[in-house]
């Protein structure tokens, strides 16, 4: 298993430990740590975690109204759009330096 790979993997059970626990600076760690995950995301899956940043930032609160459940359900997935969230703009930023690096 590669670095990347269990960076990623501390992401995900960060993301789901904030949403039990209070975990100072843990949207800054997610974000750091999908960063740090985007390496490992293949060319032709960059579109795939942009949408799925967007995604989950949109519509990471619909089940708020269930009960018991919904609040812990709604912040694990709201983590885990903040996860993706720092995986797609370093992937958007990476793009954008080697558009320019290509234009001039």
């Amino acid at each position: 298993m590669s670095v990347l790979k269990i960076v990623y993997a501390v992401g995900l059970l960060l993301a789901v430990v904030a949403a039990f626990v209070n975990v100072p600076y843990a949207p800054v760690i997610l974000a750091l740590c999908g960063v740090v995950a985007s390496f490992a995301v293949l060319p032709e899956h960059h579109v795939r975690v942009i949408v799925t940043a967007l995604a989950l930032h949109f519509l990471g609160n619909t089940l708020d109204g269930v009960p018991a459940v919904g609040g812990h359900v709604s912040t694990i997935l709201a983590n885990l759009g903040t996860l993706v969230a720092g995986a797609s703009l370093q992937i958007i930023v990476r793009n954008i330096i080697m558009r320019l690096k290509n234009w001039a």
